[in-house]
């Protein structure tokens, strides 16, 4: 009787496993093609159905619906509605992962917290704050990216600078660059590296007037970092400053396009070689505005290109010249 019982267990267990290979094997097609015309399948998302598209037959239904169970008709109600945290991102120490407690010392339902309450969250915040920078590496990369953020906001570049400076402090901070020369010092010159990157420079003077440390030191520490972290930087094209230029000097975008041109036609005399970048820029839209009759004073440019006038005056003859000899050839 005994050995009855486990030879019919035999069977049913051996039945069992060429069953789940049967299944196994057929349930790839099945759920490809239909099974009675063997017609390619449609998933109906607002029915919650799989539909044959050739015969119609309903294969497959009350599907389960793996989206939210909100519906938004624009995307500032689909912000509202949504519940998923920040992405992560390089601009914070932790990336962003981590709590952050806030400041309002309300509950849930708005109500002022007691005194008693107020004190608990504040040894709260205290003691988030210290489990977020636990070494020192944590709270050097965190200051320097603070610094990143403020130099960025005072510059106006946009959020893209930021993040790729984030990325070549860090690198630089992995890389055991940091050694002897300052937070504030390395931060600064990755963003300069950053912004030249993107295609949206920024001088060193304009850098050194938001930034803590001087003017010599960030053009050391960066040629160190990118001779260091192997970065390819193309040379800063005239061309790119022109537009911030004009747009502070409120000039027209005849204007504009008229200081490109003299650009272009003094890249092909040759006369940008040696040149500052932004000196160039400036002369290019103090002759442009001359040229389409629009009065900007060479002071004006001077102010907003923070070079000095006689830079200006030296550059813009130099244009003129080359433009002079585009038409005679």
């Amino acid at each position: 009787m005994t050995e009855t019982v486990r030879s019919y267990d035999r069977d049913r267990s051996r039945a069992r496993a060429r069953t789940k290979e049967d299944e196994s094997t057929d349930s790839p097609d099945e759920s490809l093609h239909c099974p009675e015309c063997n017609g390619p399948l449609a998933t109906d998302t607002e029915h919650g159905e799989t539909v044959c598209d050739h015969c119609g037959l309903v294969v497959e239904e009350d599907e389960i619906d793996h989206g939210p169970e909100w519906r938004a008709f624009d995307s500032k109600e689909k912000d509202q509605k949504s519940r998923v945290g920040a992405p992560t991102t390089n601009m914070m120490h932790d990336k962003g992962l981590s709590t952050n407690i806030g400041w309002q010392n309300k509950d849930a339902y708005g109500n002022s917290l007691s005194s008693r309450q107020r004190e608990k969250m504040q040894r709260l915040r205290t003691w988030n704050e210290r489990f977020r920078t636990r070494d020192s590496k944590e709270r050097n990369l965190k200051q320097a990216l603070g610094e990143i953020d403020r130099m960025a906001s005072a510059l106006g570049l946009p959020d893209s600078v930021r993040e790729t400076a984030s990325v070549i402090y860090r690198r630089a901070l992995q890389d055991d660059l940091l050694p002897g020369r300052s937070i504030e010092g390395v931060a600064t010159a990755a963003l300069y590296a950053a912004a030249r990157q993107a295609g949206t420079p920024r001088s060193l003077d304009e850098i050194a007037a938001v930034s803590r440390v001087e003017k010599d030191e960030i053009a050391r520490t960066y040629r160190y970092v990118v001779r260091e972290l192997k970065l390819e930087i193309k040379p800063a094209d005239p061309e790119q400053y022109v537009p911030r230029f004009a747009s502070d000097l409120d000039l027209s975008d005849e204007s504009e396009r008229r200081a490109r041109q003299l650009l272009q036609n003094a890249k092909e005399q040759g006369v940008h070689s040696g040149k500052s970048p932004v000196g160039l820029a400036a002369a290019a839209v103090y002759a442009a505005s001359l040229l389409t009759n629009e009065k900007v004073t060479q002071s004006e440019v001077s102010e907003v290109a923070n070079i000095s006038e006689v830079t200006i005056r030296n550059r813009y003859h130099e244009l003129l010249e080359a433009e002079e000899q585009i038409q005679l050839t």
